[in-house]
């Protein structure tokens, strides 16, 4: 089973992280955590890595929505994203929300999340668009 949902830009690191962020709240996601991999790994670890960086998204309705028909749910909330470097590209993933259903069983989900299914492509589809504003 694949349980993300990916893109690969032509961007820095930093503008990706920033366009996603972007890219989710025009969907209706706030970024509830960032997690810094490389900074975490490096002061942990002392270990070198590209640049990655999670972040947990959450659209509160979809959320409501998914915690009402299952408490236990919330283990798989927020939505996380991942953005990193891959050679000279950026990589954006989101995990797949099917993964919710297919994990728990629980058939009342899949509502849920098919609607985040929707707003996450699109915003993984708005980073892939030739930016105007610039």
């Amino acid at each position: 089973m694949r349980y993300d949902r990916t893109v690969h830009l032509d961007t820095d690191f930093a503008t990706a992280v920033s366009r996603t962020r972007e890219a989710l709240a025009a969907q209706g996601f706030g970024v509830l955590t960032e997690i810094d991999v490389t900074a975490t790994l490096k002061a942990k670890l002392d270990h070198d890595m590209e640049d990655y960086v999670i972040l947990g998204a959450c659209n509160p309705s979809l959320a409501h929505r998914a915690l009402e028909t299952h408490r236990s749910v919330g283990l798989l909330l927020p939505c996380n994203v991942v953005v990193r470097r891959s050679g000279d590209r950026t990589v954006v993933q989101v995990l797949d929300p099917n993964t919710m259903v297919a994990l728990t069983e629980i058939d009342a989900l899949r509502p849920v999340a098919e609607e985040a299914t929707r707003r996450l492509d699109a915003a993984l589809a708005s980073l892939t668009r030739p930016r105007t504003d610039h």
